[in-house]
């Protein structure tokens, strides 16, 4: 009996790449392990896991929180029993294509506060930057540490029908979810200690130390080790269980704006009880607009008076550096691959998802005759809101859609309706494909880092493509499986 006949009634999901099990049945090559455990143990077992699996993140305290009815809800962290895996041969080609756009997503940040040659160029049209809401003006002529504005970077990778990565879009200002991939592991690690002794599965428990070396690289102090504090909202936060989960790794400070000031010679100083602290970096997990009151927004309750004041006086490393977000847009996205051509004279090493522009005449038509089959995205959302996806619209959701395009077209971009890979997920009990994606996490700053696989989000309702927590999605461990000989 092959294992794939042994899988039971788990059924392929037509024109679908699945990350398991190949077209003619078989288990691919670098999921093989965990097929057999699937074949030797069976469903019954699975669900043994599965318990035992949410059992030790309750006990753990992996908790994420949704905004329900104006309150805040913890919920323990969904993470299904079965892993996703991914070759290491294939990982170390994704890992180079990650690391080059960040580096040219660098390069373009910097060019837009200084020279804006990009501009004058015309790579990119000058009106979409100066009259993007995420170009702060205040940070003209800075030029930050290694000329690194995004020093963490969480690229959304999906697979098309042929298991090929695509970019689905860039997060480069306060991007989360990686202490959830940390603690995936630290589970399944638990739980699956056969499959480990198994298989050679690269690790990913240093990322704390990465990121501690990517922020250490920014202090204006290098005769000292750097006090690094990471800046929250609190713990009224969605993800204040990873602000707290990554300070605790790193060994730094976790800070509220209140634990914060900036003194009289423009150096920010961390109140303690045995006095004042020089902070060299922060670690910033508050956006933009938020971030000092002198600046931006007057009526901001969490930022820090007088930061930038202090940070273009080079007395402190902000990450990601205000400004940052310029960069995180949806329509900015569509031009990454000529930014990449632009600045490193390279060819993109992973492709763009097919995009149109909705602020261009032509294809904007197009995305209005077409509403039925392209997924519409507003430029500058995040966590899955204000997503039409036209197949599945009714035709009142399309027409508000098609209204909202025609009253700000800038806002909104749109892409083909994507068959996402699927992977076996246990759902009440039975192997069902569902679809995801993965969230790799990349790091700048004096030199270049990415995660070994990243944070993989499914979605756990049949048929949906929706993969973010607070839409109802899960995760899975993400097993970069060594193939080298």
């Amino acid at each position: 009996m092959s294992d794939a006949y042994a899988l039971g009634q788990y059924q392929l999901t037509p024109g679908c790449f699945d990350e398991l099990v190949e077209s003619n049945g078989q288990p691919r090559p670098e999921g093989a392990p965990v097929t057999r455990f699937i074949v030797n143990k069976g469903e019954e077992e699975l669900q043994r896991r599965q318990q035992q699996l949410d059992a030790t993140i309750r006990a753990m305290g992996v908790s994420f929180t949704v905004y329900s009815d104006s309150q805040n809800i913890d919920r323990s962290w969904p993470l299904d029993v079965i892993p996703r895996t991914i070759s290491s041969s294939e990982w170390q080609r994704t890992s180079a294509g990650l690391k080059q756009r960040l580096r040219a997503l660098n390069l373009f940040i910097n060019d837009l506060y200084n020279d804006q040659k990009v501009l004058k160029d015309g790579i990119v049209p000058a009106d979409l930057i100066l009259n993007s809401k995420n170009f702060l003006a205040p940070c003209k002529g800075i030029q930050p540490p290694h000329g690194v504005w995004a020093h963490i970077c969480g690229t959304d990778l999906v697979r098309d029908e042929n298991g090929t990565f695509l970019v689905l879009e860039d997060n480069l200002r306060v991007p989360s979810g990686v202490s959830y991939m940390l603690e995936n592991r630290t589970v399944m690690k638990r739980v699956f200690p056969e499959l480990f002794a198994e298989s050679t599965i690269l690790p990913v428990d240093d990322y704390p130390y990465q990121l501690w070396r990517t922020l250490a690289s920014l202090s204006p102090r290098k005769d000292v080790t750097p006090v690094v504090v990471l800046l929250t909202p609190g713990i009224y936060n969605s993800a204040y269980f990873e602000h707290s989960f990554l300070a605790q790794q790193m060994g730094c400070y976790l800070a509220e704006n209140s634990d914060l000031y900036v003194g009289s010679d423009d150096k920010v100083y961390l109140r303690t009880l045995r006095g004042p602290l020089q902070v060299d970096v922060i670690y910033r997990r508050i956006d933009d607009i938020f971030i000092d009151p002198e600046v931006f927004r007057k009526d901001s309750v969490l930022g820090i008076k007088g930061l930038i004041r202090a940070w273009k006086a080079g007395n402190v490393g902000l990450a990601n550096a205000p400004g940052s977000g310029v960069a995180d847009d949806k329509v900015v996205y569509a031009y990454v691959p000529k930014l990449i051509e632009y600045y490193l004279g390279e060819k993109p090493l992973i492709d763009n998802v097919e995009t149109y522009l909705c602020m261009d005449d032509k294809e904007r038509e197009y995305v209005l005759a077409n509403l039925d089959k392209l997924v519409v995205k507003p430029a500058n959302e995040s966590g899955g809101y204000g997503i039409m996806i036209g197949p599945r619209a009714s035709d009142e959701e399309r027409a508000k859609m098609a209204d909202a395009i025609r009253s700000n077209p800038r806002n909104f971009i749109a892409q083909p309706t994507l068959a996402l890979s699927t992977a076996p997920t246990l759902c009440d009990g039975v192997l069902e494909p569902r679809h995801l994606d993965l969230r790799p996490f990349i790091l700048q700053g004096e030199e270049l880092y990415c995660t070994t696989g990243g944070l993989s989000r499914v979605a756990l309702r049949k048929g949906s493509l929706v993969v973010n927590s607070s839409q109802g999605g899960g995760s899975k461990d993400t097993w970069i499986v060594s193939d080298e000989g």
